[in-house]
């Protein structure tokens, strides 16, 4: 703020790098420091003049006592002088003196004339003498007699001594003239003068006078001081010289470079002050200040508006060819002098500064935007799309990006090979440019050709006088030229030393064309997209092998049987490939298994511990083990792999495993479940409630000593048993209680429904790409019915085993199966007589047709026969052998009471 130089204001101006003065905390309301404490300190530019003044004046009164006191001696000394002639002459020349001299007895007569001439005249002595200086009077009578003290010399010869001497009277002032008969002879001499005492006693008289007046005079010049002093104390503020120098400078410094017109105008119209910037702006004459407003070759409307010291903010003036904004003031609001401050600011070049900045401010953004926006998701189609969708309408009117076929597939690209459009964008859909997903095989003339073989971008500013690019496809680019797109910029896509494609950016609707400072915008825009692109690509073929490995490691077709319909889903997580797996493993005795277990996390090592734990539950059910140890077999399994792993390369432990595991059983209708960390199975009965059965829930697999436990049901036949992984009823929105709350209403809204329905319903509600993998499996039971199964109580006796063959001889002409008669009869013979040999009663044999026709000896030992071979000198040992060769399959499986040893059969 720039203030009249003067003018009195309670906000002083802080000069540059120096506080503010303290207010006085003795004056009321935050006054100043009193004059006398300024002057005394003498550090303000007031308290300085003040001193000044007081010293100067000091020094005038004392210089005009001292002369006055000089004066006053020196006119004493001329007066006594001028008396002293006087008396002296006047004696001289009285009638009687030079008689008196010739007298017998001089003394006698003129000792008296010469006292009441010295007593009536006011001198200190009256002297008469003779020629040779001998005294006849004197005031003090015993220096009569004595030689006079002076000199008589020029006296005796008819002159006039004037002298100062130090006489008998002490120093004095003192005349001698001649004293002449009628003759004109000298007689004698006569002497008159004043003593120094008396010649100063004027002048001391007058000094109490002069000191008096001085005091005063001084007095009155030092209270004019103060009133003079205590105004420039306000005007400057108490800042000192150095202070009041610096600030003016920098203010001076201010006004003349700030990028602000500055006018200061009086209040009689005349301009007082204009800095440089306000002399450029309204380009004034030289000699412009103290000159009136409207005179200065202004318009009407601004001149007026300067001259009328009225208040005015931000009006735009079009003063010659400048749009300017004006702000006025008056600076008399707080006392001060009549006029006002304006500050003029140059509307036009602002503007287009600011919108220089606007633009460099929307690129920023645009490539802010970019870094946030592009390469969201690793997923390279959609990349592309980012890229186009983030430069239209922003920068360019169309966008497209064409990437090669191996780029889309995850591999590297293969230059020399055609394109695919993987993206269009645009401000209007009829756009005559190839669609997304054609083929594209540009010429070597066209700019994206010329792009992908140099890498460097290309700038077509005029698309009608382009032959390479017309080259491209004739009927197409006259359609395009015609659409009303006239310039394009061909950015290729590089990473590192890849080319992956190249992005074309279109103009229609601006009439420029591109230049080159959106040249350098689309090739950063490119640089930031082909870098996601490339993490896009890599991670397609990455996922695309963790995909290939996962869906190799899962089943691709289930076995035939006849225990359970089942239908099954799986749908992989939205990114990366999980560890979700799922199983169904024919067992003896026409038994299903249900399998599904978990790996958390993502990736090709969930999906190769995944492919692990499926071999391990293939091998561990071929030994028709309890669910509960099959778990605890494959709790181990997991706890060394991670042993085995973890401190080699680091690789995350599988303590997250979980698994599910549930045999069922057809002809009793039992089904046997435990779960190692799993989420609980859903049964839905046949009339189609819902429940969730208590299955103990074991820890995850690896973790090691804790036991897992069984839950046994039965089921009805036409249950449906739904097994899943986590992914289907938890997510990063809800819990796993919500969860299972919505898969009991989605399973109750289909009652009776088969399997596929079942598995449709439950899905429908996901979304098509979860986030976390989801394995389900729908099994409806069925049941081997009493027609289809035969069993035999046998006696532990050899006699038996011709009961037992007559019996299933019978039953297998029953069944039409009379084909398998023989070899049923020879492998139930070598099964019944070693459990009658070596097993514990009871003993039951069990026929079941199913696929197959299975056969089935149980007794109450533990012990497991064994296949070997025989030596042609053994008796026995070759039954198992036999039996070996008859059956497709054999084994034994072990109950809580004992032993089953089975053997299966195809069907004729």
């Amino acid at each position: 703020m720039v203030r009249l130089p003067g003018r009195p204001d309670t906000r002083p101006p802080r000069p540059f790098g120096h506080p503010r003065a303290p207010l006085s905390p003795q004056r009321p309301n935050g006054g100043r420091p009193g004059v006398l404490r300024a002057a005394v300190t003498g550090r303000s530019v007031a308290g300085q003049v003040f001193v000044l003044q007081v010293v100067i004046v000091l020094l005038l009164v004392v210089a005009a006592v001292v002369a006055q006191v000089l004066q006053v001696r020196h006119d004493s000394d001329l007066e006594a002088r001028n008396r002293s002639l006087a008396v002296a002459e006047t004696f001289a020349n009285a009638p009687g003196t030079a008689a008196a001299l010739r007298a017998p007895d001089p003394t006698a007569i003129l000792q008296p004339r010469a006292e009441a001439a010295r007593k009536g005249s006011g001198v200190d002595f009256v002297v008469v003498m003779n020629t040779d200086g001998i005294r006849y009077t004197h005031p003090k009578p015993d220096r009569i007699g004595k030689k006079f003290v002076g000199t008589i010399g020029p006296a005796l010869a008819g002159g006039t001594v004037v002298e100062e001497v130090n006489g008998t009277l002490g120093p004095l002032v003192q005349v001698v003239v001649p004293v002449k008969d009628a003759g004109g002879k000298v007689v004698g001499l006569v002497s008159a003068g004043i003593t120094t005492a008396h010649v100063g006693g004027a002048a001391e008289q007058q000094v109490p006078l002069l000191l008096a007046a001085a005091a005063a005079a001084l007095a009155l010049a030092t209270a004019g001081t103060a009133l003079v002093s205590r105004r420039l104390l306000r005007q400057t503020h108490g800042l000192g010289p150095y202070e009041m120098t610096r600030m003016y400078e920098h203010h001076d410094a201010v006004l003349h470079a700030v990028r602000e017109g500055v006018l200061i105008v009086g209040g009689d119209g005349r301009l007082l002050l204009a800095n440089d910037e306000a002399q450029r702006l309204l380009e004034l004459p030289e000699d412009a200040e103290q000159r009136h407003v409207l005179d200065l070759g202004l318009d009407d409307e601004t001149a007026g508006l300067l001259a009328s010291g009225r208040v005015a903010t931000d009006e735009v003036h079009l003063v010659k060819d400048r749009l300017l904004a004006i702000n006025q003031r008056p600076t008399d609001l707080r006392g001060g002098p009549p006029g006002s401050v304006t500050t003029l600011r140059d509307s036009t070049e602002l503007r287009a500064v600011s919108g220089r900045a606007e633009v460099a401010r929307e690129r920023l953004n645009m490539l802010y935007d970019a870094g946030v926006g592009i390469g969201t998701s690793l997923d390279v189609s959609r990349t592309a799309e980012e890229l186009a969708r983030l430069a239209v309408p922003r920068f360019a009117d169309f966008a497209t990006v064409d990437l090669f076929d191996a780029v889309l597939n995850g591999e590297e690209p293969k230059p020399g090979t055609a394109l695919r459009r993987a993206a269009r964008s645009g401000i209007r859909e009829d756009v005559p440019l190839y669609p997304v997903g054609e083929r594209i095989r540009f010429v070597a003339t066209s700019p994206q050709a010329r792009s992908l073989t140099t890498g460097q971008s290309v700038v077509e500013p005029r698309l009608s006088e382009a032959p390479g690019w017309q080259a491209q496809d004739l009927e197409r680019t006259e359609q395009i030229i015609a659409y009303g797109i006239h310039s394009l910029i061909t950015v290729p896509l590089r990473a590192g030393s890849l080319v992956l494609g190249v992005a074309t950016f279109w103009r229609s609707e601006k009439p420029q064309p591109f230049d080159a400072e959106e040249l350098a915008l689309a090739e950063e825009l490119a640089a930031r997209a082909a870098v996601s692109i490339d993490n896009a690509r890599r991670y397609t073929r990455e996922h695309s092998m963790a995909v290939t490995l996962q869906r190799s490691l899962l089943p691709r077709s289930l076995p035939e049987q006849d225990a359970l319909e089942i239908a099954y889903r799986y749908l992989p997580a939205q990114a990366g490939v999980g560890g979700d797996w799922f199983d169904v493993l024919p067992l003896s005795g026409t038994r299903i298994a249900l399998v599904v277990g978990d790996v958390v996390g993502h990736g090709l090592h969930a999906a190769a511990t995944m492919g692990r734990l499926r071999t391990a539950v293939h091998n561990f059910s071929a030994l028709d083990l309890p669910p509960d140890e099959l778990l605890g077999l494959l709790d181990e399994l997991v706890g060394r792999i991670d042993q085995d792993e973890t401190p080699a390369d680091g690789a995350a432990a599988v303590t997250g495993a979980t698994c599910l595991y549930a045999v069922y059983d057809p002809v009793s209708r039992h089904c046997t479940i435990a779960r190692a960390g799993h989420p609980p199975p859903a049964l839905v009965h046949p009339d189609g409630t819902v429940e969730f059965p208590d299955v103990p829930a074991g820890p995850p697999l690896g973790l090691g000593g804790l036991p897992f436990e069984t839950a046994d049901l039965e089921l009805a036949e036409g249950s449906r048993l739904v097994l899943y992984t986590d992914g289907l009823v938890e997510d990063r929105d809800r819990d796993i209680d919500e969860g299972l709350e919505l898969l009991r209403d989605a399973l109750g809204r289909a009652p009776g429904a088969s399997p596929e329905d079942t598995c449709r319903t439950v899905l429908d509600r996901l979304p098509a790409r979860p986030s976390d993998d989801v394995a389900l499996i729908v099994a409806r039971t069925r049941v081997l019915g009493p027609d289809r199964v035969a069993e035999w109580q046998v006696k532990s006796d050899p006699a038996a085993v011709s009961e037992v063959r007559s019996a299933i001889t019978a039953q297998l002409a029953e069944w039409g199966l009379e084909e398998l008669s023989f070899t049923t009869e020879l492998i139930l013979s070598e099964l019944v007589t070693n459990a009658i040999r070596y097993g514990r009663p009871p003993i039951g044999v069990r026929l079941l047709r199913d696929r197959t026709l299975i056969c089935e000896v149980s007794d109450h030992s533990t012990t497991s026969p064994h296949l070997r071979y025989a030596a042609t000198t053994d008796e026995g040992g070759r039954g198992l052998f036999l039996v070996a060769q008859l059956a497709d399959r054999w084994g034994t499986r072990y109950t809580p009471t004992g032993k089953i040893i089975w053997a299966e059969q195809p069907l004729p």
